[in-house]
């Protein structure tokens, strides 16, 4: 199997651990940043080898194949031998993604449930 990691999954990673690294300055070494990171994108490529094959559970990766693995999600998709990595979320922000797509259909519901009268 072939890997394309895409832009945006690489940010994704990199973002999230330099974000870390602000908030935890004191006692987040920059060599535990780096070796999160590393280990990170080395999770990517037991994607369809190890890593079980799910159904995303956000919106925006509809259309995709979703993997996870130490904390990360992975959105990918399959196009011959390659595999290509379109995206990633850490564990903890998937929680709030979710929260906020059923809050929103909520207001929907309630919307449509007032203009109905």
């Amino acid at each position: 199997m072939n890997y394309v990691v895409s832009k945006k999954c690489s940010s994704a990673i990199s973002t999230f651990y330099h974000n870390v690294a602000k908030k935890y300055k004191h006692t987040y070494s920059k060599e535990l940043m780096k070796k999160n990171i590393h280990d990170a994108h080395q999770s990517i490529y037991r994607i369809e080898n190890g890593l079980l094959r799910r159904t995303p559970k956000i919106s925006r990766w509809e259309g995709l194949f979703m993997a996870t693995s130490n904390n990360w999600n992975y959105a990918y998709r399959i196009d011959g031998d390659t595999i290509y990595v379109e995206d990633a979320c850490h564990s903890q922000n998937m929680h709030e993604v979710v929260v906020y797509k059923r809050l929103k259909q909520l207001i929907r519901e309630c919307v449509r449930d007032i203009l109905r009268g």
